[in-house]
């Protein structure tokens, strides 16, 4: 173990690795991987320094990378077919070309995409677009459908958001294995704490008496919140305490998402992608508005402000030093922000104009890692020692 910094960096054009020294400088780039696959989510496991990589899309099927060497060399397991699949079926050529054997997918055309990995307790799970819930036990080179959620009772009324019907964010509790949260668009979030036979929906609102009316469909209404959750946490050491950011505001909830507080007044705007949580201090929490969902999508008065709260959402404080404060336009998207374990915590975000971003000081002051990559869709820390 070297003290080194892995980010995973997922892209419409495969995978990044952002690697930086031990004292997080001197950060070098190199990728693509996974075949230059589109890469929605990446994760790493930092006792072994196995990596996964989730994506895939209409053409490629759904699939999960695996590498055990660092990112030197990558496996795919493939999930769901694509369209390579029949041209390759009909075309003995492109087949030779591309290399296809014509081997079966285990789940043969169910799902286009996988959106969402985690990592806990020797078990990965895999969130695909249609929402379902995948786990292997093997470290990804086998994989079953978690039943109890497609099963659940409310599965028929799911609604998609705008960018499908996405599981597109999963939580684990460390302490816990048979706990797990998962975020899907426009779902909400649904709970188990039995290792997935059955689960709860948790969007209902702690004091729904004191919600304003909102005409926008995504706002909180009917006692629950808006169901079009956008990223999600727990914090760490308290109890089951989450906070996520929808598609209209930002919410936190004391009793593992049994009920939601609105957390969003002292915010420039309701809408927004990230939320990031301190390693250490449940009460820190970063997010990353933007001006709307139909305004452009872009930090209000296009200047870059990365929100902090020390103390749970209560007060707000813009962080702006090193960032771009004029013409500034690009998105970051749901799992694009991230962070590390040290002292003090590293926070990193990636954006849809291919640039990676860093503060080694919990957001103070920011510095641009990494330019000219390509619409970045995830950014995760792995760290080695």
């Amino acid at each position: 173990m070297d003290g080194r910094l892995k980010l995973l960096v997922g892209t419409t054009k495969g995978l990044f690795l952002v690697e930086g020294g031990p004292g997080r400088t001197g950060w070098e780039v190199s990728g693509p991987h996974c075949g230059g696959w589109p890469i929605n989510h990446a994760v790493g496991d930092p006792d072994t320094g196995t990596i996964w990589a989730g994506g895939g899309g209409d053409w490629h099927g759904a699939g999960v990378w695996r590498s055990e060497d660092g990112g030197k060399s990558w496996e795919l397991s493939r999930l769901t077919s694509g369209r390579m699949d029949e041209w390759a079926a009909n075309d003995p050529d492109f087949a030779a070309m591309i290399g296809w054997t014509g081997a079966e997918v285990l789940f043969g055309a169910d799902f286009a995409q996988v959106w969402s990995l985690g990592h806990a307790h020797g078990t990965l799970y895999a969130g695909t677009k249609p929402a379902s819930l995948l786990r292997s036990a093997d470290g990804g080179r086998t994989w079953e459908r978690v039943e109890g959620l497609s099963n659940h009772p409310s599965a028929g009324s799911w609604t998609p958001g705008a960018a499908g019907l996405v599981l597109h964010t999963i939580v684990a509790d460390p302490a816990d294995a048979r706990k797990l949260w998962i975020g899907i668009s426009a779902a909400g979030v649904l709970a188990t704490e039995d290792g997935g036979e059955s689960w709860d929906r948790r969007n209902r609102l702690s004091n729904a008496e004191a919600c304003a009316h909102h005409d926008h469909p995504a706002a909180p209404r009917d006692g629950e919140t808006g169901h079009c959750v956008h990223n999600m946490m727990r914090a760490p050491g308290r109890g089951d305490v989450l906070y996520q950011q929808n598609h209209h505001g930002v919410w936190r909830s004391a009793d593992g998402g049994r009920s939601w507080d609105d957390i969003t007044p002292g915010l420039p705007s309701t809408f927004g992608f990230p939320i990031r949580v301190h390693p250490r201090d449940p009460d820190t929490i970063w997010t990353l508005p933007l001006n709307g969902d139909m305004a452009g999508r872009f930090p209000p008065d296009a200047a870059c402000a990365v929100w902090r709260s020390r103390d749970g959402g209560q007060s707000w404080q813009a962080l702006r030093e090193g960032l771009p404060q004029k013409a500034c336009y690009f998105t970051v998207l749901r799992q694009a922000m991230s962070g590390d374990t040290r002292d003090p915590a590293g926070i990193y975000f990636g954006t849809n104009s291919g640039s990676v971003f860093g503060s080694l000081d919990e957001g103070e002051s920011w510095s641009e890692i990494a330019r000219h990559l390509p619409t970045i869709l995830a950014v995760e820390a792995l760290e080695h020692g």
